[in-house]
């Protein structure tokens, strides 16, 4: 069986998800593939935290050329968060032939025309499902098999935090302070929810959907946003005496031959299939003009949802390797 090494940089709650999807599906992995995929060095500061996996200290290094200087790592996953120096790390594993795999939203976002260029210059693949959606595979579906489609249509509930405060307003009559305020004890609102609730994260999000749905990339900060925290009981009583919902949408259609593109809250009457997505799930609506409309659900956050996706990417980066070697 051929083994194909990997180099992880960050061993945080996304990092640890990936290396337990890795480990409890290992089975599984290495019968439908034939590959014996290891992790063999991990970028990580914090080596002595408790993590819900077994790592043997020898895996651990502080130096990020080790990982980009070994011949034998194939590919590197990019779990360090934020733009830099994620996306610097990112371009020079690609310059030192290594394939890369992220879900780094904010710095795939802001370095797409770059991150992509630098894998066509290396010639080496560059996937980040994970960046949009978390578990749901939804750019692998854009890229692939509804590749024949116009597109004309994209909607998306894109942020679990802003969706869960949305569906607990809604359906309990609480205020937004109050929801906010319950959504950080329960872990799904940050200490500081800024990129959340201001509709920075869903941005960064629609950028990549865009860029890849259209071929027209837009950086996130070009694109209009506003977020929820300005929502009262009363916008939500007002919606609910229309029969919609109020939901933050991340939207791009074609309109003639340009695109409009928004991130803010919209009211959606109760028949739309995205006003019954709850709580923290995401939700993509896309329309092609071949294939007409579909959605796509599923959990948008969390270790084991974006691990599984980050893996997928991995290991259909490594059946080519494997392939070929």
């Amino acid at each position: 069986m051929k083994t194909i090494k990997i180099g992880l940089l960050g061993l945080g709650n996304i990092g640890t998800g990936s290396y337990k999807t890795l480990e409890m599906n290992r089975d599984e992995i290495e019968k439908s593939s034939g590959l014996d995929l290891r992790i063999t060095k991990i970028l990580e500061k914090d080596t002595k935290r408790k993590r819900d996996v077994t790592v043997s200290p020898e895996q651990f290094t502080q130096t990020p050329s080790e990982i980009f200087n070994d011949p034998e790592i194939k590919i590197v996953i990019e779990l360090l968060g934020g733009i830099e120096p994620a996306a610097t790390y990112m371009e020079e594993a690609m310059k030192h032939g290594k394939s890369v795999v992220t879900a780094n939203k904010a710095s795939v976002a802001a370095n797409f025309d770059r991150l992509t260029k630098a894998a066509k210059e290396n010639n080496v693949m560059f996937r980040y499902e994970a960046s949009v959606g978390g578990g749901i595979p939804i750019l692998n579906a854009i890229t692939t098999v509804l590749k024949a489609n116009k597109y004309e249509e994209v909607l998306g509930i894109l942020n679990g935090t802003t969706n869960y405060i949305l569906t607990q307003m809604t359906d309990y009559g609480l205020e937004y302070d109050d929801v906010l305020k319950i959504a950080q004890e329960k872990g799904f609102a940050e200490a500081d929810p800024t990129a959340d609730v201001e509709g920075i994260d869903c941005a960064n999000k629609l950028s990549i959907l865009m860029a890849l749905t259209f071929g027209n990339y837009v950086p996130p900060t070009e694109i209009p946003r506003e977020g929820i925290s300005g929502i009262t009981k009363q916008n939500i009583k007002n919606a609910k005496a229309k029969g919609c919902k109020i939901k933050l949408i991340s939207s791009a259609k074609k309109v003639g031959d340009h695109i409009e593109y928004s991130v803010k809250p919209m009211e959606l009457p109760d028949s739309h299939p995205l006003a019954s997505v709850s709580n923290e799930f995401n939700a993509i609506f896309i329309k092609g003009n071949a294939v007409g409309e579909l959605m796509f659900y599923g959990k948008g956050a969390g270790p084991l949802p974006t691990g599984s996706a980050i893996m997928g990417d991995v290991l259909e980066i490594a059946k080519i390797y494997g392939a070929h070697e």
